[in-house]
């Protein structure tokens, strides 16, 4: 008897009592492993979650947070083998396998960048600006994002092991939150062997991962109005888990990825002589063979032009010939079995639903010559190519989660969208076309009905990822029968594990609450410049108060001539009277700028490294010849680097005129040593 796969639970691996149940290799039958949560004590979990795991993770700050993932992303990256080895036995092909491990490894290394670029070193994220409430400005209000004192739960599907963990994992520990991770028992072998890894290394602080491998039959009764689930399955489970009395009533969070018809169009400006038609060809063959066609993402409905739709067919078809189906490990083989023969049952169910309103135009979905493998014993299937009848609806209502696509015809643009739409909500669609009007008009089209569409042609062909490829950076999710949920997308992915609260104070409270100075709070002036000061001596609200200049009308004169910069505001005194906005001769907005930080730059070698940027920029007032101008800078932000001898600061300028109006704002942006020794 094979080994049975264990859970990590409150501090320890976790045996169940039972034999459990056996997973069978996809592609021999032999069994891999067995799986059972017998006796796992659920409370516990989330008990061990909630007091030991997030108090830990909300001591962090995001950079740490970041740190520690970029940690782990780089210790599961040092040896993949054995993970592919594991791997080929879901019946994954060595690129079927980079998809799913690399493809996760990568996803927490982009997380790990993008809390360190776009994240405070701090544990509260700021939302938009503050709103003034009253008259005077001494009662505000802003929107901030903390970490929630609960756990995540992460129900995973089969077809990918790891990168279904990690795409979740990361964007929920970067929030604050500890997780739970339940992978589906077919393919869980993979999950527990990454999460053994992870937990080996001792990176992640403890309670901030759990692994439940078996039955998750109670965990949901557990939770509360803190914590969430997120699930990636059939629809029909997702349906029943919104039915579960913890969502409805006691405020529990669940998103949903769930079943989805997704589509590639074919725009009627392509002709079979056009590169765009070869790319919509290869797109539909390779969304139907990587992972045998198992992707929530892959092309389920191919719908194109009715006057090529036998060439579209023909080609299809050309390329699927060249899919050699088999054993994962063996020479040649481009597409490996199903995840198990449930599966392949379920498929095989699903395309005689299919074939009553369609015809089979290539491969035999009961019968498949396979390479290096018994096809009975593994679960492996033909690609399976099918074209819809006139009218047909089960295309748009059945999906075959295997190497299976339905092609559809259209005769006008409002014809292929309407059939897009049948599908009742996606999670990515394609467009293929050259054309701009019809890249507008079919993307507004389709938008409403999907998380994500990829607009494909001969100029974004080399770079782009292709149809069925979630990235970190974009959102993923879609409407309706996809499941109205949403996961990654940057940073939008950490911030929806947090909660947004609208808070309202004083000045001095809010910078207090944020640690950024807030307009109208304190300002600190002393004796010494704060150019001089380091940034362990820095504080916030800290100020330089400059002396005034005169811009005269040589000074604009000189730096029309010097910059080339010659617009009639700086340098035609009747066309400048003549514009209501000036009246008269004006300075330009960056010789404003460039005189203002003249007046507050201290200039010898100091903590102050260099300036990197200016955020916000805003020109309120003109300012005329012989106006005077002075600034106000104070330090308003302070974000240490972990892994520099510098930090950030960042500074709130604004620059006045002799009335006193300001007539500039903006925030400056410095690096700054952290000791005066660095």
């Amino acid at each position: 008897m094979s080994a049975l796969l264990e859970s990590y639970a409150g501090g320890a691996w976790f045996r169940a009592s039972d034999e459990g149940t056996p997973l069978l290799d996809a592609s021999t039958g032999e069994e891999v492993a067995r799986i059972s949560s017998t006796g796992l004590d659920l409370a516990g979990m989330v008990d061990h979650a909630r007091t030991v795991g997030g108090p830990a993770l909300r001591a962090l700050t995001f950079h740490e947070r970041a740190g520690l993932l970029k940690a782990v992303a780089k210790h599961l990256g040092a040896d993949k083998e054995e993970l592919y080895a594991l791997s080929a036995r879901t019946g994954a092909t060595l690129r079927d396998s980079q998809v799913d491990i690399d493809g996760g490894i990568g996803t927490v290394f982009s997380y790990a960048s993008k809390g360190t670029r776009e994240l405070p070193n701090d544990t509260v994220v700021l939302d938009g600006a503050t709103e003034q409430l009253g008259r005077t400005g001494v009662f505000l209000g802003q929107h901030l994002y903390t970490s929630r004192p609960g756990v995540a739960v992460q129900i995973n599907a089969f077809n990918f092991p790891v990168w279904g963990m990690l795409e979740k994992l990361a964007p929920a520990f970067l929030a604050g939150l500890p997780t739970i991770v339940k992978p589906a028992s077919q393919t869980a072998y993979l999950t527990e062997a990454v999460v053994r890894r992870i937990v080996d290394s001792g990176i992640l602080p403890e309670g901030s991962l759990q692994l439940l491998s078996g039955s998750p039959a109670g965990l949901l009764d557990q939770l509360g109005a803190q914590d969430s689930v997120a699930f990636t399955g059939s629809a029909a489970t997702g349906a029943s888990l919104r039915q579960h009395p913890s969502v409805l009533h006691g405020g529990v969070q669940l998103g949903i990825e769930a079943d989805s018809l997704n589509c590639s169009i074919l725009g009627p400006d392509v002709s079979t002589d056009d590169p765009e038609f070869d790319l919509f060809v290869k797109g539909v063959v390779a969304e139907m063979t990587v992972k045998a066609g198992q992707k929530c993402t892959a092309i389920r409905r191919a719908i194109v032009p009715l006057a090529i739709a036998d060439d579209v067919v023909a080609a299809i078809s050309a390329r699927l010939t060249k899919i050699t189906v088999g054993d994962p490990n063996a020479d040649g083989v481009r597409m490996g079995a199903l995840a198990s023969l449930g599966q392949r049952d379920e498929v095989r169910k699903a395309v005689q639903a299919l074939i009553s309103s369609a015809d089979v135009v290539f491969g035999d979905p009961d019968a498949v010559e396979v390479v290096g493998a018994d096809a009975e014993r593994g679960a492996f299937m033909s690609p399976v190519l099918l074209r819809a009848h006139p009218g047909a609806s089960e295309p748009h209502d059945i999906e075959a989660f295997g190497p299976v696509s339905t092609v559809l015809t259209y005769e006008s643009l409002d014809e292929a969208i309407a059939l897009a739409a049948r599908g009742q909500g996606s999670l990515a669609g394609s467009l293929v076309t050259h054309d701009p009007q019809v890249a507008r008009d079919v993307t507004l089209g389709l938008a409403p009905w999907h998380g994500r569409i990829l607009v494909l042609d001969r100029d974004d062909a080399p770079e782009s990822t292709g149809h069925g490829s979630p990235l970190p950076v974009l959102v993923h999710g879609g409407p309706g029968r996809a499941g109205g949920g949403e996961e990654l997308g940057g940073i939008r992915g950490v911030l929806h594990h947090m909660q947004r609260t609208a808070i309202q104070a004083s000045p001095d409270m809010l910078t207090a609450i944020t640690g950024q100075w807030t307009k109208g709070a304190v300002q600190t002036v002393d004796e010494v410049h704060p150019f001089r000061k380091s940034l362990a001596e820095l504080r916030i609200g800290d100020t330089i108060r400059t002396a005034s200049r005169t811009i005269t009308l040589d000074d604009i004169g000189h730096f029309a001539e010097f910059t080339g910069d010659t617009f009639y505001a700086h340098t035609d005194e009747k066309a400048a009277e003549a514009n209501p906005l000036f009246g008269g001769i004006v300075a330009h907005g960056y010789l404003v700028v460039s005189i203002a930080a003249g007046l507050f730059v201290e200039p010898n070698p100091g903590p102050v490294l260099a300036n990197f940027g200016v955020d916000h920029l805003r020109f309120l007032t003109p300012v005329k010849a012989e106006d005077t101008i002075s600034v106000t800078l104070t330090v308003k932000q302070i974000t240490p680097r972990n892994s520099a001898t510098y930090g950030e600061v960042r500074w709130d300028a604004v620059v006045t005129n002799a009335e006193g109006a300001p007539v500039a704002t903006y925030d400056v942006l410095t690096l700054v040593a952290k000791t005066l020794d660095n």
